[in-house]
């Protein structure tokens, strides 16, 4: 999907694997790793990586905050650390907002530093259990939204990389259902 300059797409795919700028890591509020695409970055991108991390952010960030380090061993120039919401039926309006705070800062990082790519994955789907059926069409929505508002941004290219194939179908479909009714 185009939009003004920059191509939307869903790929299936690890994001360590996409060529781009910025990678954002699915982080936990700790910043110390855990488990999914946060601890396969932490373990590629290695121990300068993390010794950073807790230079910057020594106690942790708030969920959606976006903490930003080098990418260090990986081929991307930085790594944009976000933590999303822990799924909660209870909050389900605060999580569904934070969750969007959470892309839309890291396109605001992206966008701050003139970066032309960036490489998102699905974020607080795995271990903090965001229902996937929700949770892929609020981040397509916050990414079309903020190229439409931003048609000057220096983001020429954002990809949404899901590693797994029910991922991957369920944003492909979010996606293709925006796409008709744009």
């Amino acid at each position: 999907m185009k939009i003004h300059q920059t191509e939307l797409e869903v790929v299936r795919a690890s994001a360590l694997d996409i060529e781009a700028d910025a990678i954002v890591n699915a982080a936990n509020t700790g910043m110390r790793g855990g488990g999914g695409i946060d601890g396969a970055i932490h373990y590629r991108a290695g121990y300068a990586m993390k010794q950073e991390l807790q230079q910057v952010a020594p106690y942790g960030a708030e969920t959606a905050e976006v903490v930003v380090t080098a990418g260090h061993a990986l081929p991307h120039q930085f790594i944009f650390h976000v933590a999303g919401p822990i799924w909660s039926a209870r909050h389900e309006a605060e999580c569904e907002e934070q969750l969007t705070l959470a892309y839309q800062h890291a396109l605001e990082e992206a966008d701050a530093r003139q970066l032309t790519t960036i490489v998102i994955p699905s974020i607080s789907t795995g271990v903090y259990a965001f229902p996937l059926q929700s949770a892929a069409p609020i981040a397509l929505l916050t990414a079309i939204q903020f190229l439409e508002r931003h048609p000057e941004t220096s983001l020429r290219r954002v990809t949404f990389a899901m590693w797994g194939g029910e991922e991957h179908h369920v944003f492909r479909r979010a996606l293709e259902s925006l796409e008709r009714s744009a």
